[in-house]
């Protein structure tokens, strides 16, 4: 094995040797854990899965590095933030399919179209190479009949497959609450993993266009399935949440949005978990934790609309003990956006198997379908 071979095992080894430490010394500032008892075993886990999973994802990255210097973003900064949010985020082109195939995997069959999409970046974006089209996915679960409710759901980081439908409890939303459900696929992620462009990772830029693209493709879904629908929600998870809100911000065919463990910032978010590389990260963290790369972040940061749906339609889940996203952007989005705000007294990825967050979740999508 190479030195780098053994300095990246090595590395690996001990972060994942800190995860339990981390852990508890993360419960331990919070005075509602209580070591001995059931919920607090749970909580250990919850949160030492949430260390386990982030650290994973981090090591198995590439060594962090910036294209150049963070002072050579600041042209392009300044011109997003002339921008602004509803400048920076055009609306897009009507969606053309390019394919639908049917797809059977075992109980489940579900449809998985294709399209081309161009979400048309300013200028700004587009002279630093991320403009033009690219293939999108999405997964739809439609019904038969007549128009009915949907709900477009947008995944987190790492995920775009078929774990999506499990995390998503999409057969339930589906067959049970009567819901048509589209699964747009972010780039970067499940199938379109190896296909430009590439998102997230330590590029700023790269980082706001790959939102600013997948906010144009969900908008773009909304457009397609307008006419057969009767109302339609969007919710987001992690990653996806950011999405989501801008969406809801930007889209008044969004009539409810709901957010599972919220993130605020992508660029900051990341640059708080590159500490797990050591020093070979401290120059890249503290350029994605800049203030040239904060004003290029503004443009895709959900504090920055209203969302235009009415506050009993708004929903935030946080999770207490998130060691990834951390409660504090759950907190931020409540105080600007008002609405339901309901805690899984749990970590980040624990929230997924809580059936009192399934509960609340499909309390608020049985509301979207009655009359206001």
């Amino acid at each position: 094995m190479s030195g780098m071979g053994l300095s990246s095992a090595h590395r690996l080894a001990t972060q994942l040797g800190g995860v339990l430490p981390r852990s508890l010394a993360a419960l331990h500032r919070s005075q509602d854990w209580s070591p001995l008892s059931g919920r607090g075993v749970r909580q250990v886990a919850e949160v030492a899965l949430d260390e386990l999973v982030v650290t994973g994802m981090t090591l198995m990255s590439p060594p962090p590095r910036l294209a150049r210097p963070v002072e050579d973003y600041a042209g392009v900064a300044a011109e997003l933030v002339d921008l602004g949010v509803a400048g920076v985020h055009r609306a897009p082109e009507p969606l053309t399919v390019k394919n639908i195939r049917q797809v059977s995997a075992g109980v489940l069959s579900y449809e998985r179209m294709s399209y081309d999409h161009d979400p048309q970046l300013v200028s700004a974006l587009a002279v630093e190479g991320h403009d033009g089209p690219a293939c999108a996915e999405v997964v739809l679960f439609r019904h038969d009949d007549a128009p009915r409710p949907w709900l477009v759901w947008v995944h987190g980081a790492g995920q775009g497959g078929m774990s999506d439908i499990l995390v998503a409890r999409v057969g339930r939303i589906h067959r049970e609450l009567g819901f048509n459900v589209a699964l747009p696929v972010q780039p970067g992620h499940g199938p379109r993993r190896d296909r430009w462009p590439a998102y997230p990772g330590t590029d700023p830029v790269a980082n706001v266009a790959g939102m600013v693209r997948a906010v144009s493709e969900v908008r773009a879904v909304l457009g397609w399935i307008e006419a057969d629908s009767t109302t339609i929600g969007v919710s987001g998870l992690s990653l996806g949440s950011a999405v989501a809100a801008l969406v809801a911000g930007l889209d008044d065919r969004v009539r409810a949005v709901a957010l599972y463990t919220p993130i605020l910032g992508l660029n900051g978010m990341i640059a708080r978990h590159l500490h797990r590389w050591g020093s070979a990260a401290d120059i890249v963290g503290a350029a994605m934790a800049s203030d040239i790369v904060s004003d290029l972040t503004s443009v895709i940061d959900p504090l920055a609309l209203d969302p235009l749906p009415s506050p009993d339609r708004r929903l935030i889940v946080g999770a207490w003990h998130d060691q990834m996203a951390y409660r504090q952007s759950a907190l931020a989005l409540h105080e600007r956006w008002g609405g339901q705000l309901y805690w899984h007294d749990g970590g980040h990825v624990g929230h997924l198997f809580s059936g009192a967050v399934q509960a609340q979740t499909e309390q608020f999508l049985r509301a979207l379908t009655q009359a206001p």
